[in-house]
């Protein structure tokens, strides 16, 4: 759930304005700046200022402001550093890789043959196991 910053969270002391960052888009709800520890020249951040630790916690009125805030910094990163493609990454929880436990998305320039891969794909046993886990997902919605 969407609460006030945090004093020890990075995010909402860079939200905040007590640790400087090179920002590139802001709102009144959001906050676009430079990674300091980019996988490409031009890896944005797009963080919400309210502390929020993961996706499920993001009031549902955040996604078209947020939608709209990444489509306007993505296609002028992407203008900005000749990318030929764009990464829009967001982890949740850090089993799935998120290092700050504040919400963000990272915007990430992509060039032909930049070496950048993707995870490794993976496969179901056969279409039983897929049926299996299509359905526990379906229950739960």
């Amino acid at each position: 759930m969407a609460e006030p910053q945090q004093a020890d969270c990075i995010f909402c002391r860079i939200a905040r304005g007590d640790i400087p960052s090179t920002s590139v888009y802001e709102t009144d709800e959001l906050l676009a700046f430079l990674d300091i520890n980019p996988v490409s020249k031009g890896h944005t951040l797009v963080v919400p200022k309210a502390h929020m630790e993961a996706l499920f916690d993001m009031p549902s009125a955040l996604g078209g402001p947020l939608i709209e805030a990444m489509k306007r910094v993505g296609a002028a990163l992407m203008q900005a550093t000749g990318a030929q493609g764009l990464n829009v990454v967001q982890n949740n929880y850090p089993a799935a890789g998120q290092q700050v436990p504040h919400l963000h998305w990272h915007l990430i320039p992509r060039f032909e043959g930049d070496g950048h891969e993707a995870w490794p794909q993976g496969s179901y046993r056969d279409a039983e196991e897929m049926n299996a886990v299509a359905a526990a997902i379906r229950e739960r919605l």
